[in-house]
């Protein structure tokens, strides 16, 4: 199964590209990734105020509880969205509405943030399980180390299936260190084709922003290899 191109994201049935459009206006920096969270769901409410946002909505599972990220619920259907914003040392002017100033810290740890992001669209696949669904992965970081390529010739790392650097293509069992660590091994049910996208540009070193989007259709629930965690 391919999944929808990039550029045709939706949510809820509102262009995501108008989403962000509006969000970038008001917020081109984030402190935080529940800053992220909150402020995307307010840009939506913008651009389509039909569309109604939930934070943190549990989701019935068996095993240990699971919460999804937002739960966007529109006349058009349901769009399911986990969020991650991966940060690098950065001090901003002020900038946005109001005028703010930032101080983002740097996560680090490059290799466990695409192992998380991977994960997301894992989880994803299996909240998704009814028609009316979709779900969309987004990713905000202002780390180059994320959307950049390993260079040719670079020594294979333990993160290696999990890369999302532009162009990149994730499907299928992804494992890591070569499976020496099953716990975090992921299975994609869907192929998905990484394009990032210009988020904002900000004076000085770390104030490039971009964003990672990844539609996810829904799909019928079947018995996995193994449990995505």
């Amino acid at each position: 199964m391919t999944t929808t191109a990039p550029e045709a994201a939706t949510v809820a049935g509102v262009p995501l590209a108008d989403v962000m459009s509006v969000l970038r206006r008001h917020r081109p920096v984030f402190h935080s990734e529940a800053d992220l969270q909150h402020s995307f769901a307010r840009a939506l409410w913008e651009v389509a105020p039909a569309v109604r946002s939930r934070l943190e909505v549990p989701q019935r599972r068996p095993g240990r509880p699971e919460y999804l990220d937002l739960l966007c619920l529109g006349p058009a259907g349901r769009t399911l969205i986990e969020f991650k914003y991966i940060t690098r040392n950065w001090t901003g002017t002020p900038c946005g509405t109001p005028d703010e100033e930032y101080r983002l810290r740097n996560h680090g740890a490059d290799d466990l943030a695409r192992l998380h992001f991977v994960r997301d669209i894992a989880r994803l696949e299996r909240f998704c399980d009814q028609p009316d669904q979709n779900g969309l992965a987004l990713l905000v970081a202002n780390e180059p180390r994320l959307w950049t390529a390993p260079k040719p010739g670079s020594r294979a790392t333990r993160d290696r299936d999990f890369r999302i650097h532009e162009g990149r293509t994730l499907t299928g069992t992804l494992r890591w260190a070569d499976g020496r660590y099953a716990d975090n091994t992921c299975h994609l049910r869907g192929t998905y084709g990484l394009t990032w996208q210009l988020y904002h540009e900000q004076p000085g070193a770390g104030g490039t922003f971009r964003y990672l989007a990844v539609p996810v259709a829904a799909v019928p629930p079947v018995t996995s290899p193994g449990a995505d965690r």
